[in-house]
């Protein structure tokens, strides 16, 4: 659109020109498109491969803690929270393996959970695992 002004007869365009403009984002988009392609890493991983060997079975040197709501079970021994710590350090004295299983019932408060786990691990037990509770 141009704009008259006066009697020289000149007339300047007032618009801005975006062709310029949109021609380089194309391209700087185009560029992105491509460089994110290029830098896209992958994770190997390796699955394990399905065996025709039946699972193993439960060893009788575990240790499972199950946390109830009326208190606590070492291998199915039932247990206060005062008899919970000189119990499991009778047990972990003088034992190679000092790994534990807890389970716990859904039920029970979170806080429990981790005192019992807090008391194993002043028992000496170094490795405390997880067992899901079965339906």
């Amino acid at each position: 659109m141009g704009v008259s002004m006066g009697k020289t007869g000149r007339s300047e365009v007032s618009d801005i020109n975006i062709t310029p403009m949109i021609d380089v984002l194309l391209v700087l988009l185009v560029i992105f498109m491509i460089a994110q392609q290029v830098l896209m890493k992958s994770i190997d991983i390796q699955l394990p491969k399905d065996q025709q060997n039946p699972p193993p079975t439960q060893q009788e040197d575990n240790i499972i803690l199950e946390v109830d709501p009326g208190g606590y079970k070492v291998n199915t021994k039932p247990l206060t929270k005062d008899q919970l710590a000189p119990f499991l350090t009778q047990i972990y004295t003088g034992r190679p393996k000092k790994v534990i299983f807890v389970k716990a019932d859904g039920r029970v408060k979170y806080q429990d959970v981790v005192t019992a786990m807090d008391v194993a691990r002043g028992a000496g037990v170094k490795v405390i695992g997880a067992v899901l509770p079965t339906t």
